[in-house]
């Protein structure tokens, strides 16, 4: 790897790895969707421009029904219903437990007619993966959160489905323009959602508060956008799908040294199987994997 894909690798890993870390501070003042509102409205207002200068809104526009899909599904729900979670769940157990997507992923393939013919190992890995989820859950999530980890599952189903449905319907369309008018949607969606369910703030929040809802807009969102896009440029996209295996590791050092967090045995042993799971159910597969097309913001597989 070149010194720049190294730095960019290195900068994408962290700019996926602290949204966990941001939008747990976020919700201890704000409404969940008030907090999607404001992350998808500034950081729309930065791409929308560069796709509106490389004249790729329009052609994403005419493909409005699978455009309209794969916001809801990549977007509008997993960023509330990840947002919604971290007001019970520790940031680092968000974190890992979206190192599942790959694992969604299969079974995404197959509801949609495109079963993947998988090997011995593709089978220990989704074991392992299991395994790894099932001692999360278990035994390092206290029952009371179990609402939090069952909102999580959506958001698993809906980063494993989003590049589906790119794939299937969108691969032609340009990356940037897919990414600003999918931000701009969900910020339109969540206007009048926040206003008919009270979530404006009757007061300004803390900095500490609107400083990490402008590092998720910024930094998590449109900026790790246009480092994935370099990434890709400058190793290739089989590569950079190991960025999956950097971004939990980044969430739970972020949450333990910044939140304090506690990190019990059952989290490392989660964290290494979970992990271990999605590397080898990911691993030499005869047909390509569905779904490398676009990576959103803090996802585990190549937000």
């Amino acid at each position: 790897m070149t010194r720049r894909g190294i730095i960019l690798f290195a900068a994408l890993g962290i700019a996926w790895g602290i949204p966990y870390l941001f939008i747990k501070v976020a919700v201890s003042e704000l409404d969940p969707g008030m907090v999607v509102l404001a992350r998808s409205g500034l950081a729309a207002i930065l791409l929308l421009p560069l796709a509106l200068f490389r004249h790729q809104v329009w052609p994403v526009l005419k493909r409005w029904k699978p455009m309209l899909a794969y916001t809801l599904v990549e977007i509008v729900f997993p960023w509330y219903f990840l947002s919604s979670a971290e007001q019970q769940l520790p940031s680092s157990t968000a974190g890992l437990l979206l190192a599942a997507v790959p694992l969604a992923g299969v079974a995404i393939a197959f509801l949609m007619g495109r079963p993947e013919r998988l090997s011995g190992v593709n089978w220990l890995g989704i074991l392992l993966g299991m395994l790894g989820v099932a001692a999360l859950v278990g035994l390092d999530v206290a029952g009371s959160d179990l609402f939090a980890v069952a909102e999580m599952g959506v958001v698993v189903v809906g980063y494993a489905l989003g590049p589906a449905i790119l794939a299937r319907w969108m691969s032609d369309l340009p990356g940037i323009g897919i990414v600003a008018v999918s931000l701009a949607g969900a910020a339109v969606v969540f206007v009048p959602f926040v206003l008919l369910t009270g979530g404006v703030p009757t007061s300004w929040p803390s900095t500490e508060v609107v400083v990490a809802v402008l590092v998720l807009a910024v930094v998590c969102s449109a900026l790790a956008f246009l480092l994935m896009v370099g990434l890709i440029a400058e190793i290739g996209p089989v590569k950079a799908t190991t960025i999956t295996y950097v971004n939990p590791a980044v969430a739970i050092v972020a949450g333990v040294l910044v939140l304090g967090e506690r990190v019990t045995v059952w989290t490392v042993v989660g964290f290494v199987l979970v992990l271990l799971g999605s590397y080898l159910v990911t691993r030499h597969r005869r047909d390509a994997p569905v779904g490398e097309a676009i990576a959103p913001p803090e996802r585990s597989t190549s937000a």
